[in-house]
């Protein structure tokens, strides 16, 4: 069975700004793209890639496989497709891969083929470890999951690969090591989000109401139940399900599948029917696409497009720069913060709206949003995809007609224009995404989700080194005035860059009391960072020297989310006289496994190349 049915390419011409952006990505990228190509056609077969293993290695290769798939595998005529998952029963997203294995090795044998558990990669929860030990291991994870990936496909046995992964770092990771693993046909399997739980404004206001001290835990705890309540991606717009967009736009899911519901008939026809598709990519079949030349320059671009146009998480910033770079292509803030001047803001979903991805998906979802942005020339639309070329085929969406697969056209208008407007009329005419610059480094702030008036702060500093130490003067009553909050030593080297979720409820209870508050940290904020002016990403951070290890609690600090500035007013020969502050470990190197991930904090570089430790940058 065809997966998608032919259908005419968009001819629509591509906006000169995004055109422009892209070439000059290809001009910067020339020398590491062309180095990685080489590098990936030297990693061909013209055969089955375990036709090259000796009888030993083979024989332990299949040893475990019954009798029907040992005959397909010594035959080495027929593919061995890799599965690697991100499976665990305590994550609410990961829960429903439980059966995925089963289920796809079932659809790769109606093929011919086998498929074959390769591996197993960590999957920890930021929703779990906000403000924990163990948040501070969350971006390194990204890392641990590309060198996992890359240890289950290492022994030469596949010729492509279904990788099954949802939420913040894993995505990513399995992109990272997909890209190293460019020689093989992959594709990616989603499992959806949870049904709808409670509003996200009221999910907000019991924050903000605990924040306070007007309502105990057991009534936080009710309130953050009845939201995080069933198997499924959490149905914000945080990291997780701005991974599934992105993979989607970059071709790598099938047309529709990021935002079904898990456990329903059509998500399992969607796993077999992804299982079948990736088989039909190897070099057995005569139509080989390995994942590495199917991404380009082209396929990164339309996916920062599609994120700036959702109002999706701050983190991929840094994972798009990751994966990218290890497909050889060099992207950097500066192409986030041009590309968000040419792309408006179409869709309000939490926390940039108070509709989920459940509405999304409801008022049109991805087929409806590649139809927008395809019809204002805002995506490459002539790139290759795992059904074959062209983005036109992803303004279908999948149904099941008497238990059958098939994809029909896509919705022209919203069901809901409050969740999903047109590129004529959006909600914001930029991408919200603004790159600041100025003596403090570089850093990227989300204006998507700012209240009008709030963009511009010239406030004193208030500096501290750990988000604890804000809660602690909060609940003292100390910052009933305003300010611009200074969080520091939080960057990769220094901390491993954990989220600084703690901080949304109190500065968000300061905003709402009419202070102008804002936020200049070289951390991370949440996938859902919202209403609160925060410049985060900083780079250089203040562990390798940067100025913000110089701030003062008292100095004036220009924030300008209109302008793109970012400024310690404070003299040239003042901050000369300054020592740099110096980091107080405190502890936060030892307990919850951090003391074992020294040598990779230690290698992480800024977050504008990623925050990797994976290559040189």
């Amino acid at each position: 069975m065809k997966v998608i049915i032919k259908i005419e390419t968009m001819k629509v011409q591509m906006k000169q700004e995004i055109a422009d952006i892209t070439e000059r990505i290809i001009a910067r990228s020339i020398v590491t793209r062309g180095e990685y190509l080489v590098k990936i056609q030297a990693a061909k077969s013209t055969t089955v890639h375990r036709a090259s293993l000796s009888c030993g290695n083979l024989a332990h290769g299949f040893a475990a496989c019954g009798n029907e798939d040992k005959a397909a595998v010594k035959g080495l005529n027929h593919s061995d497709i890799a599965i690697i998952s991100a499976y665990n029963d305590m994550l609410s997203a990961h829960q429903p891969y439980q059966t995925y294995p089963d289920t796809i090795k079932e659809a790769v044998k109606e093929t011919g083929g086998v498929a074959q558990f390769a591996g197993g990669v960590p999957a920890m929860c930021d929703g779990v470890t906000q403000g924990q030990p163990g948040m501070d291991l969350s971006l390194m994870s990204r890392d641990v999951i590309a060198m996992s990936t890359a240890v289950g496909l290492s022994h030469n046995m596949f010729d492509g690969a279904l990788m099954l992964g949802i939420c913040d770092k894993i995505v990513p990771g399995l992109l990272i090591a997909s890209m190293t693993f460019g020689h093989l046909p992959t594709v990616f399997v989603p499992a959806g989000p949870m049904p709808s739980g409670i509003p996200n404004k009221e999910k907000a206001r019991v924050r903000q109401q605990y924040a306070k001290g007007e309502v105990d835990e057991e009534a936080l705890l009710e309130a953050e139940s009845a939201s995080y309540h069933a198997p499924g991606t959490c149905t914000f717009f945080g990291t997780a399900n701005s991974n599934q967009l992105v993979v989607e736009v970059m071709g790598l899911h099938l047309p529709g599948a990021s935002f079904v519901a898990p456990n329903t008939p059509l998500r399992e026809e969607l796993t077999k029917a992804a299982a079948r598709q990736v088989t039909r990519l190897t070099q057995q079949s005569g139509n080989y696409l390995p994942i590495g030349e199917m991404i380009d320059e082209r396929s990164i671009v339309n996916a920062i497009v599609a994120l700036l146009a959702t109002g999706g998480s701050t983190n991929l910033t840094m994972h798009i720069i990751a994966f990218a770079r290890a497909a050889g292509i060099i992207i950097n803030f500066q192409d986030f913060n041009d590309l968000s001047h040419a792309v408006p803001l179409i869709t309000k979903i939490y926390p940039n709206g108070q509709a989920d991805i459940n509405h999304f998906q409801h008022a049109g979802g991805m087929a409806l949003l590649f139809k927008e942005l395809l019809a204002a020339g805002l995506l490459h639309e002539n790139v290759e995809t795992i059904c074959g070329r062209g983005l036109t085929r992803y303004t279908q969406t999948p149904v099941l007609e008497n238990g059958q697969l098939k994809w029909v056209e896509g919705v022209s208008k919203s069901g809901d224009k409050d969740v999903i407007a047109t590129v004529a009329k959006p909600f914001k005419v930029d991408g919200g995404l603004k790159t600041l610059t100025g003596n403090l480094g570089t850093s990227v702030l989300k204006t998507s989700s700012l209240r009008d008036g709030s963009y511009v702060i010239n406030a004193p500093a208030v500096v501290f080194e750990d988000q604890n130490e804000l809660q602690t003067a909060f609940e003292a009553g100390q910052l009933e005035k305003d300010f611009i909050a200074v969080v520091r030593f939080q960057g990769p080297k220094s901390r491993g860059m954990p989220e600084l979720h703690k901080l949304t409820p109190p500065l968000g209870v300061l905003q709402d009391k009419g202070f102008k508050v804002a936020l200049v940290t070289d951390g991370r904020m949440s996938g859902a960072s919202g209403k609160v002016p925060a410049a985060i990403h900083l780079c250089p951070e203040a562990l390798d020297g940067g100025l913000i290890s110089k701030v003062r609690t008292g100095d004036m600090i220009m924030l300008d989310g209109e302008s793109g500035e970012l400024t310690l007013q404070v003299g040239e020969q003042e901050l000369a006289a300054r020592d740099n502050a110096i980091f107080q470990i405190n502890g936060h190197h030892q307990g919850m496994g951090r003391e074992i991930f020294g040598f990779m904090r230690r290698n992480l570089s800024s977050a504008e190349t990623g925050a990797c430790s994976l290559f040189d940058v």
